[in-house]
């Protein structure tokens, strides 16, 4: 169902509240260590201000369980935002009551509220709360794809008091690469998913396997597929409780599901520890990374493919030489030529780190929601927005 973009709405004297994702890592002192996701919003923000809207800017920052905690305030983030948009930005005391309601930006104002997680309402998604959010402005708009799998009351229950709720240009551009990518994929498609767990991607794999053509699977999860299979895996991360739902998915995807056929052992875990390549996991040896022949087999259904999701390390990529896997999926994904759509923290890393980040059609911002969409999951702060 397409839904409302910012770009359908009228903006001009209004007061718009758009929800953004400012979730940003602060080093102790409160200085930002990266501006990526203030940076993500700055198209729609800067859209709203040119169409001449007033603009409130909401958003959480951390875990600070419900009260307010002065280390995990927005205030650096007013700082750094006015900085990059070059015009002043003023910060609210709160983000609620009748201080806030006397702040409400003129046209071409910005307005950052303080963060939303300092009432333990916005995450019950309480409606009088949701009420008094709504109360501030005219217009909503959601530009926080990473928090859109969360039904909070700045993501969906302030839309029930909004006469109009509408995408922002970054929301826009990931629902349209996650559809892109999904629903009617070009052919052939394929899946890349590795990380440490089965458990964290259940519905990943069973959704992926409805719409790809071949799911290549890494990282240790696939040790937990090997065993299920009855191949040795050593002293490997496995996870001995998902072992019959390894067989049961093995055998629902069939010839579809490609195993590592050879991996990067070592004794320990450790940056320059002696490793080797094997065939077969020996007693004592844990596997750290795919092996050059899974790498060869690995390169050569990506270079066929049309469409590529990847998510998720092919090894323990944060300590070389368990990297090599990774660095060589991330290589092969930006010179296939395909749409390709990377999710995930450490996926996103690799392609940065390997500099082919510009070859990649789509890297999401938003790990969890990315990893829900892709499981076939309606997000609710997608689905509360207004139908166009």
């Amino acid at each position: 169902m397409a839904k409302l973009s910012i770009r359908d709405l009228d903006l001009k004297g209004k007061v718009l509240f758009m929800r953004v994702d400012f979730n940003v890592p602060l080093a102790p002192g409160g200085q930002i260590t990266s501006d990526k996701r203030i940076k993500a919003s700055l198209p729609s923000i800067q859209y709203a201000l040119e169409q001449g809207a007033g603009l409130i800017l909401a958003s959480h920052l951390g875990r600070p369980k419900g009260k307010p905690n002065p280390e995990m305030s927005l205030k650096p983030v007013a700082k750094r935002l006015e900085e990059l948009l070059g015009r002043p930005v003023k910060m609210a005391p709160d983000c609620v009551g009748p201080e806030v309601e006397a702040m409400k930006p003129k046209p071409g104002e910005v307005l950052l509220l303080e963060n939303l997680r300092f009432h333990p309402e916005e995450e019950a998604n309480d409606p009088e709360f949701s009420k008094k959010l709504a109360s501030l402005a005219d217009l909503y708009v959601n530009d926080a794809f990473g928090t859109a799998h969360r039904a909070h009351a700045s993501t969906v229950g302030i839309i029930r008091f909004m006469p109009k709720a509408a995408a922002g240009l970054l929301m826009d551009k990931e629902l349209e690469y996650l559809n892109k990518a999904t629903k009617d994929p070009a052919r052939p498609a394929i899946g890349i998913l590795g990380g440490a767990k089965v458990s964290d991607k259940i519905e990943v794999i069973e959704n992926l396997m409805k719409f790809v053509d071949r799911l290549l699977i890494g990282g240790a999860m696939a040790y937990t597929f090997l065993k299920a299979k009855g191949q040795p895996v050593g002293k490997s991360l496995v996870e001995d409780d998902k072992l019959d739902l390894a067989k049961r998915l093995m055998e629902q995807a069939g010839d579809k599901l490609l195993l590592p056929v050879d991996h990067v052992v070592a004794a320990e875990l450790k940056e320059g520890a002696p490793s080797e390549v094997v065939d077969q996991i020996p007693d004592g040896k844990m596997g750290l990374d795919v092996g050059p022949k899974t790498i060869k087999a690995y390169e050569d259904v990506i270079r066929s493919a049309k469409t590529i999701i990847w998510n998720g390390p092919m090894g323990v990529f944060e300590v070389p030489p368990f990297n090599n896997g990774t660095v060589a999926i991330a290589k092969a994904v930006a010179e296939s030529g395909a749409l390709s759509v990377v999710g995930g923290g450490d996926s996103e890393k690799a392609v940065k780190s390997v500099g082919v980040s510009d070859k990649i059609s789509h890297i999401s911002t938003g790990g969890g929601a990315s990893l829900e969409f892709l499981a076939g999951i309606e997000l609710p702060g997608v689905a509360a927005l207004t139908d166009k």
